[in-house]
């Protein structure tokens, strides 16, 4: 599976899109009259738990089988599991009572679904701003139409390279680069904003400054990247192709710089200790993070899962993001306005006070809270454990430890 939103070690499918009473809206109305970073604080604060982003995977088949996929049963098919037609506008019609968010079509490949479009142009009947993660290797001129009539509002591609052959090999697919390119122009061409969406690892981790040049080269409104999860078939991968702390740190302090480049729309995805780095950054510059100097990230945190966005499976499972295989319930059982605001799981992520390990001590916990399912990789389910790749040790931490020691040695 190739694609950018599930549950798979590789990334989401990004955050595109945009909608009345998001952040993006919040974000043109005080970017010039929050000198302080107050109001920015108090919108991230005060809309907790209102639903932003909704991860659908449409499908389980596609046409790739990328090495990071988070699933283990590939499928070139459609499968019957699946919701279909009258569940998925069912799903819909829950999601717009809930909140009018950003859905995000994704997969498997969604342009698998004969009825994609049909569903597209239904969601956006309901309010939504729809939004289609896809590997672009399917989308041709005469598909690229249809995405436009169907009132799509932003497509995400996944380049994961900045070469063609390091995204083919990534990808499984000889040509897929090219493909997706081509399919992200046919977009273009209607006037389609485009992202591009890429998960950093071992593999193309020596191409992000080339990665980042394509990204301007290409006319992209955005540039989303990832760092790797390991769930599904990325457990397989995870010892190959999980970057080491350190030098996932680095990336996200380069990630930083380019940000303050303003050649394009950067957002780091899965990778919630850059709200941290942008924080201590920002105070070693003397600056205040505010969203006139640091965009829409001064608006929003690190993990999202259950706060902010969900996930919804193909079969209907709901899960706080794609990565954290914790079920919160199903769609063909309970109404997801229901699951969205009763969620014991939910109700979890929600309290930052919960947070265990240096993540509970640390003093940037609520604009970061650390990956939850990292933690709930390494430590065999604990969610709201410490976050396993965050090198920053919280002096309320050192602290905690020094007198843990100190207990010991009595």
């Amino acid at each position: 599976m190739h694609n950018d939103n599930a549950r798979k070690g590789g990334h989401p499918g990004g955050h595109p899109g945009g909608h009345p009473g998001t952040i993006k809206d919040v974000y043109k109305d005080i970017k010039d009259k929050d000198s302080t970073g107050e109001k920015a604080q108090g919108f991230m604060q005060n809309k907790q738990n209102q639903l932003r982003l909704l991860f659908w995977e449409t499908t389980a088949g596609c046409n790739l089988e990328c090495i990071h996929c988070r699933r283990l049963d590939i499928s070139k098919k459609l499968m019957e599991s699946d919701l279909n037609t009258e569940e998925s506008k069912r799903l819909i019609d829950n999601i717009a009572e809930t909140a009018k968010c950003i859905l995000v079509l994704s997969g498997g490949e969604p342009l698998f679904r004969p009825d994609i479009f049909e569903l597209a142009e239904y969601a956006d009947s309901k309010g939504l701003t729809v939004a289609l993660a896809t590997n672009g290797t399917m989308v041709t001129a005469e598909v690229a139409k249809k995405i436009v009539d169907a009132k799509v509002q932003r497509v995400a591609i996944s380049l994961d390279g900045g070469s063609p052959e390091t995204h083919d090999e990534f990808r499984k697919l000889k040509g897929s680069y090219n493909r997706a390119v081509e399919g992200m122009k046919h977009l273009q061409a209607l006037g389609m904003s485009t992202q591009i969406n890429c998960t950093i690892a071992k593999h193309n981790v020596h191409e992000v400054e080339k990665i980042y040049e394509n990204a301007v080269n290409m006319g992209v409104d955005a540039l989303h990247i990832f760092m790797l999860v390991p769930v599904g078939c990325g457990v397989q991968i995870e010892k190959d192709q999980t970057l080491d702390a350190v030098t996932y740190e680095k990336v996200l302090n380069w990630f930083y710089d380019i940000s303050k480049e303003g050649k394009i729309q950067t957002k780091a995805t899965c990778a919630p200790h850059y709200f941290r780095i942008m924080r201590q950054r920002a105070a070693a510059e003397g600056v205040e993070v505010t969203p006139k100097t640091h965009g829409m990230a001064a608006m929003t945190k690190g993990c999202l899962a259950g706060s902010s966005i969900c996930f919804v499976s193909h079969k209907g499972e709901v899960f706080p993001c794609g990565y954290l295989p914790v079920e919160a319930g199903n769609i063909r059982k309970t109404p997801f306005k229901e699951i969205w605001e009763n969620s014991q799981v939910f109700e979890t992520l929600r309290d930052p006070e919960q947070l265990g390990g240096k993540c509970g001590a640390c003093e940037y916990k609520t604009v970061c809270e650390g990956c939850r399912a990292r933690a709930y990789y390494y430590t065999d389910g604990d969610y709201m454990a410490e976050e396993p790749y965050c090198i920053y040790e919280p002096p309320e931490y050192q602290i905690q430890q020094a007198k843990e020691e100190m207990k010991l040695e009595e």
